[in-house]
């Protein structure tokens, strides 16, 4: 309402300010950079680190298609990888894939299959999992292969354990990036964030998004820029969320534990990784159909016509038609997750009775 009442709604106001400041304090990044969606920010960040025509990012090919697009907005091409039990990207394979498929000269990784370069990995915290990133975060920096963290669905998750203990997804690469799309635990409504705790990196970010401006008062430019700033009005609704978040994942924990205590015979929650808190951004069912006696897919029919909303887990990206030509490596596990799961309504918004509906109908 202050900044409605302000007139200043567009990509200049102060609440875009406030709002990346608030983000950078709770994520404790050194800093933070909004977009317009979090699509920009990965778009913006593999710019940054450097990604180029003709080159390769590792990319998971189960996730949202949206970071495997922002690859080839820049003219590189995905290299897709199998998924771990977490749906997040094989940590296990890809440092295989790294230590035996690549060859590592003049300060770069070449794929030996294509000649290329492969510039970055692109893991994706799926469902707000963290990704095991330790391990793949020492081969990376010995291979000169770049981290963006696609943190899309994870703010709020933080590591646990281990050498990453306490800092919080987003941060283990050189950027990471959040969105706040309309169903992520904390919306404004659209917009994005790069969390990173790189000076240089994220005042180009920075630069970059507001269509490169040397001079805003002569209108010079040097670069060639973008219009990808978050708007004020965006900003302030994402601010005023922020008020709520704690409450927000005690909610989403709530709900977790509700469809965890209640579900019968041949019916499983997705477990999380043990190595991090985890914000339970959606909780996702997985169906064992020769005990429960209905395969994943009619069970979605089923809620869908009782008008619950539910979806199966996305196509996976490398059977998407765009990309059947793109590199694969040993991908078993993520077709097996795709085939028999589930994704469960997990809004903040429910109410008790629409969680008793949805477990009365599964259950049968």
């Amino acid at each position: 309402k202050e900044c409605l009442d302000t007139g200043w709604v567009s990509s200049s106001g102060k609440f875009v300010d406030l709002f990346e400041k608030k983000i950078a304090n709770y994520t404790g990044a050194k800093f933070a950079v909004a977009c317009s969606n979090a699509t920009s920010a990965l778009f913006i960040s593999l710019m940054i680190i450097g990604v180029k025509r003709d080159e390769e990012v590792i990319v998971p090919t189960l996730t949202f298609i949206a970071p495997v697009n922002t690859i080839k907005y820049l003219g590189a091409e995905p290299i897709f990888m199998d998924a771990d039990e977490f749906c997040n990207i094989d940590v296990n394979k890809t440092v295989e894939f790294i230590e035996s498929e690549t060859e590592f000269k003049n300060n770069n990784s070449y794929n030996k299959k294509t000649g290329k370069v492969i510039r970055a990995i692109l893991p994706v915290h799926v469902f707000g999992n963290a990704v095991d990133l330790e391990r793949l975060q020492n081969v990376c920096a010995e291979r000169n292969i770049v981290i963006v963290e696609d943190a899309s669905e994870s703010l709020g998750t933080v590591y646990s354990k281990g050498k990453l203990k306490g800092k919080h997804t987003g941060l283990i690469g050189h950027m990471g990036c959040i969105s706040f799309n309309g169903n992520k635990i904390l919306t404004s409504g659209g917009g994005g964030m790069i969390i990173s705790n790189d000076q240089e990196s994220s005042e180009k970010a920075a630069y970059l998004t507001k269509q490169a401006k040397d001079d805003p008062v002569n209108f010079i430019h040097n670069e060639i820029g973008y219009n990808l700033r978050l708007s004020n009005i965006h900003a302030a609704l994402g601010l005023a969320q922020m008020e709520n978040i704690e409450e927000a994942l005690m909610k989403k924990k709530k709900i977790n534990r509700f469809y965890k205590k209640n579900l019968t015979n041949g019916l499983t929650l997705m477990d999380f990784p043990s190595y991090a808190e985890n914000n339970n951004w959606l909780s996702v069912l997985r169906v064992e159909e020769k005990i429960y006696g209905e395969s994943s897919s009619s069970l979605i029919g089923r809620l869908r016509n009782e008008s619950i909303e539910v979806r199966p887990i996305w196509k996976l990206n490398h059977l998407q038609k765009p990309y059947l030509k793109n590199q694969t490596y040993k991908i078993e596990k993520a077709e097996e997750l795709v085939s028999n799961a589930v994704c469960l309504p997990s809004s903040i918004s429910l109410i008790s009775e629409q969680m008793e509906k949805v477990i009365k109908v599964i259950n049968g």
